[in-house]
């Protein structure tokens, strides 16, 4: 995510550069309120927001007394952390069971795409979903919320009349057996009289048990206003924040939605139907501040069916190429290496994001290439001589330099691995003691 990169790498760096110092006194206290204040003031937030966190930050860094067992350093680290936390939204809520979702929210918000990552959302529970379309306002709506549908054998119910409230009624009716319905509404200022008087009514059809605000990150502090009205049109449950990939702006609109009482349920994080992320802020602060999130990573890695022999092997830096293989296709389902780099404490922002993106296009090649390889091959690196990395390079239609590449790559990850001594060395030292400060487990 754009605002996680921008918001975060400088985040991270500024705590590292005050906090290194060799002393931590009131003059690296305002040094720190004085960055923090420029870094969420240019993510949009709110300035009175961001003036009553600086004065809490102060207060507490300075005049509370210091937990027993914490250093000054680990507690202003910690106070930034728990204040965060307070700005974008003290804790997390999950949409679990059957139930009637209705999206609102405004035009070109990404209702129509977040009602098939919703549906998908609620596939991954085990429950059937079905989907109604209602917005007739935007012409290519239906069709759209027809093939994503499609793409998911999710059904989805549009009136050939074009009559929202038909449509409603009717896609109710058919969907009766199915677990979760989810309707998509036409887009709309919540200041329209004319949409506002239809959503109304549609509420009172539809009889939901969520209504969910769609909202556009960069629309900033405004959303705060905009959750504000659509709560007294139809009594919001939650908001989902979309397009966080594509702005730095994404913290005005988390801010002002926790400033308001509105409770972020989802963020979009991208154009897959995959990515669509419960909303954690302290998985979320944990991150922004290059602490990682192992627990959203260890969940990520058993969605994509990682099998628990194959991760010790890998965390012991002994792995053959097959199960190097093996990880390369499982990380694909995990999404992107900046996503999963971003989870892994130390790690967040400490490879340049061009790499990552170079590294997202060399994955690919590598699975052609080890797809030519025999299973001798896979098993022992060390028996892949020259003769064979031409006949590597020729039938899966790459050079003898990406083979070669690709077994330095593997050479590099064991030593890598080692190096920091697998998941051991995640839990032990600086990395174990800061978790245990914050109350975190891994």
């Amino acid at each position: 995510m754009v605002f996680m990169v921008d918001l975060g790498k400088n985040l991270s760096n500024l705590v590292r550069k005050i906090l290194s110092r060799s002393t931590v006194d009131e003059e690296a206290v305002e040094a720190l309120i004085k960055g923090l204040q420029k870094l969420l003031l240019q993510a949009d937030v709110d300035v009175e927001l961001v003036f009553a966190l600086s004065e809490n930050i102060r207060r507490r860094c300075l005049k509370e007394k210091i937990p027993p067992g914490l250093t000054l350093r680990e507690h202003v680290m910690k106070v930034v952390y728990d204040e965060l936390v307070n700005l974008l939204g003290k804790e997390k809520v999950e949409l679990l069971g059957k139930k009637r979702i209705m999206l609102v929210g405004l035009f070109g918000s990404g209702k129509t795409t977040t009602a098939g990552k919703l549906s998908k959302y609620f596939q991954k529970q085990g429950l059937k979903p079905a989907m109604i379309g209602c917005d007739y306002h935007r012409p290519a709506a239906p069709d759209q919320l027809k093939q994503i549908g499609d793409k998911l054998h999710v059904p989805v119910y549009i009136s050939k009349e074009k009559d929202p409230y038909k449509a409603l009624k009717e896609g109710l009716g058919k969907f009766k057996k199915y677990d979760v319905i989810i309707v998509d509404t036409a887009g709309r200022d919540a200041l329209d009289k004319e949409l506002s008087k239809e959503l109304k009514k549609m509420d009172k059809v539809c009889g939901p048990d969520e209504v969910l605000l769609v909202i556009p990150a960069d629309i900033g502090r405004i959303g705060g206003k905009q959750a504000e009205e659509f709560n007294k049109l139809v009594g919001i449950t939650g908001v989902i924040v979309t397009k966080m990939d594509g702005t730095a702006k994404g913290g005005g609109a988390l801010s002002a939605c926790s400033a308001t009482g509105a409770k972020v349920k989802f963020i979009g994080s991208g154009e897959k139907l995959e990515d669509l992320v419960v909303y954690d802020p302290v998985r979320y602060v944990s991150r922004l501040l290059g602490m990682g999130d192992l627990q959203t990573l260890l969940e990520k890695a058993k969605e994509a069916e990682f099998k628990e022999e194959d991760v010790q092997k890998i965390l012991s830096g002994k792995f053959t190429l097959q199960e190097f293989y093996d990880q390369i296709s499982g990380v694909q389902k995990m999404g992107s290496l900046s996503s999963i780099m971003d989870m892994i404490p130390g790690m967040s922002y400490s490879i340049p994001e061009e790499l990552l993106v170079v590294q997202e296009e060399k994955l690919k090649k590598y699975k052609y290439i080890m797809d030519s390889m025999t299973k001798e091959e896979k098993e022992n690196a060390e028996s892949i001589h020259s003769s064979r990395i031409k006949r590597i390079a020729s039938g899966s239609g790459t050079t003898q330099k990406d083979v070669r590449d690709l077994l330095k790559q593997y050479k590099q990850a064991k030593k890598m691995i080692r190096k920091v001594g697998g998941m051991k060395g995640l839990k032990r030292g600086a990395i174990k003691k800061l978790a245990k400060r914050f109350g975190m487990k891994f």
